[in-house]
């Protein structure tokens, strides 16, 4: 006769194995949960990315033109005599961006309707038989009688400016009534760029220098000046 093979039945798990399987099995099903979400959360979106701007030049002027103040009147004395009179502040702006630095200079012009020295001038319609202008013939100061002095002045720096600051140059006094031009302010190369403006003037910034002989003038007239300021590239 065929054996009969009768299968064994295992004994139930205790309690307290039962749970560490199970505990194990969810465990486990845990780490492959995360194993499948691992790589999308370490794969990090990147974009490159680059930004520039460009610069246009600007100008070299003169942010605040210079002025002559009217100068101080003048009682004769029979003597030889200095008057003074404090300089207007002027300023530059140098917009270029180049740092090639600039000057200032100023003379005294001729031409038609015009003196580069002090002469007697009628600055209304008519002064006595004298018409409007400059009068033919008429009373002179000599060249070099007005200097500026700009001993212990300087250009401060406006509007956010920085760098290294242009310099006035005539702290042994420049003159001002001149044909030929007088270098009053410069800046290096690589200095002076921004808005700058003069400060520190003194009382005693201007000075003109009247003889004995002086003349006295009549109807209104007076001794009048026409000054040409240029301000250029470089040093």
């Amino acid at each position: 006769m065929p054996s009969i093979r009768r299968s064994r039945r295992l004994p139930a798990p205790r309690p307290e194995l039962r749970s560490l399987i199970l505990r194990l099995t969810a465990l486990v099903v845990s780490v492959g949960a995360f194993g499948c979400l691992a790589p999308a959360l370490a794969a990090a979106a990147t974009a490159e990315d680059k930004t520039q701007f460009s610069v246009t030049a600007g100008s070299l002027s003169f942010s605040t033109t210079p002025a002559m103040p009217t100068l101080n009147a003048i009682t004769l004395n029979g003597s030889a005599q200095t008057t003074n009179t404090t300089m207007t502040n002027f300023g530059v702006a140098d917009a270029t961006g180049s740092g090639s630095g600039w000057n200032t200079t100023v003379a005294g012009q001729s031409g038609a309707g015009k003196s580069a020295v002090f002469k007697q001038y009628c600055p209304t319609a008519t002064c006595g038989i004298d018409p409007e202008g400059y009068v033919t013939g008429g009373a002179t100061l000599a060249a070099n009688s007005l200097t500026l002095n700009s001993t212990g002045a300087s250009l401060a720096a406006q509007s956010g400016t920085t760098g290294t600051a242009p310099t006035l140059q005539c702290a042994a006094a420049c003159n001002v009534d001149s044909a030929t031009a007088v270098k009053i302010a410069s800046a290096a190369a690589g200095a002076g760029m921004g808005t700058w403006l003069t400060t520190g003037l003194s009382a005693t910034s201007l000075a003109l220098a009247t003889p004995s002989t002086l003349k006295a003038l009549t109807n209104g007239e007076v001794y009048r000046l026409n000054l040409l300021w240029t301000l250029s590239t470089g040093p």
